[in-house]
């Protein structure tokens, strides 16, 4: 989908309202340069059109709503969107009957959809912003279930002094295991493997 174009036409009104119907958007989504203000000629010879430039405004909200939309509508999935701008990170949260089948395993579902969103809304020169997507609180409950099985690894570390090696994880997940023990004065973490089988091990000190 093209963000901005170019047209011509005898008229401001007329050159815009080709270059709108081009990108298919409204006239307040829109900001309106005009490039050449064109001429008459003489004796209606030599003329000029007007020529202006339409770009579409930059709106992360609504583009992260179509499109997660236009994914709900392709799975027949009722659902609802809401989005919260906080400087340079978008968050996006889905509510609806089967957000289960959204999450996914692990929340790879879900982990996917926000690396799509992320790739729609950061589309052309706009400014870069982080997109979190959630559902149901998925992610609180999973950080604080990341945090619980840390802890109790680190028990077990500790008692048997010797290393356990954790599922693969994304990076946002391995970050949540070594912040949950950096402190820990029993045990220390790292990260092994390659991406996207890359875990983190807990080993003792």
């Amino acid at each position: 989908m093209l963000d901005s174009i170019e047209k011509t036409g005898k008229t401001v009104e007329e050159a815009t309202h080709e270059a709108l119907k081009a990108l298919r958007v409204n006239k307040e989504d829109a900001e309106i340069t005009i490039l050449e203000q064109g001429s008459r000629g003489i004796f209606g010879f030599g003329g000029k059109p007007v020529k202006v430039l339409v770009k579409v405004k930059f709106d992360p909200e609504k583009k992260a709503k179509t499109f997660l939309r236009e994914i709900a509508a392709a799975m027949n999935l009722p659902l609802s969107v809401s989005t919260t701008l906080k400087e340079k990170q978008l968050l996006v949260n889905i509510t609806g009957d089967d957000m289960g089948i959204l999450i996914g395993k692990r929340g790879q579902t879900l982990d996917s959809l926000q690396y799509l969103v992320n790739l729609v809304v950061n589309k052309g020169n706009a400014p870069y912003l982080s997109v979190t997507l959630d559902t149901e609180n998925y992610r609180q409950r999973r950080r604080e279930t990341l945090e619980s099985l840390a802890v109790n690894l680190a028990k077990k570390v500790k008692a048997t002094r010797k290393n356990v090696v954790l599922e693969p994880m994304n990076p946002y997940e391995r970050r949540i295991i070594h912040a949950a023990l950096q402190s820990n004065r029993f045990v220390t973490t790292y990260s092994e493997g390659d991406e996207p089988f890359r875990n983190v091990v807990i080993a003792p000190k």
